[in-house]
């Protein structure tokens, strides 16, 4: 696991998605997500386990342009887990839910980054 700042509020992730794929920087997006996560990414697929997230980064980073800060939403905390939502630039949601690990950061256990708004 890359030695990037851990999320200490599950809102955290968001920014840290942000900052790590505009830096092409595809270990620290992996170290987002625990390590059986899922990602529907891109649409119409999944990827779970850190090494299928891994090659969906790459291939990400290799095309994606530069990511604006989205509009991130308060987080709904229950407990360990927490749902995280955002509105991008282009009026698509994304949805998460993140998991409080045992030394307290958070990690994504679900990402779903391309909901239409409706």
């Amino acid at each position: 696991m890359t030695n990037k700042i851990k999320a200490t509020d599950p809102n955290d992730l968001g920014k840290f998605f942000i900052e790590r794929a505009n830096a092409k920087d595809v270990d620290g997006l992996v170290a987002l997500y625990e390590p059986d996560a899922v990602l529907a990414f891109p649409p119409g697929s999944l990827a779970t386990g850190h090494a299928e997230i891994r090659k969906v980064y790459e291939q990400f980073v290799a095309f994606a342009p530069e990511l604006s800060p989205s509009t991130q939403h308060p987080a709904l905390i229950n407990g360990d887990l927490a749902l995280t939502a955002a509105t991008l630039d282009n009026g698509e949601i994304t949805v998460e839910i993140a998991r409080r690990q045992p030394d307290g950061s958070w990690l994504w256990s679900v990402d779903q980054p391309n909901i239409i708004a409706f």
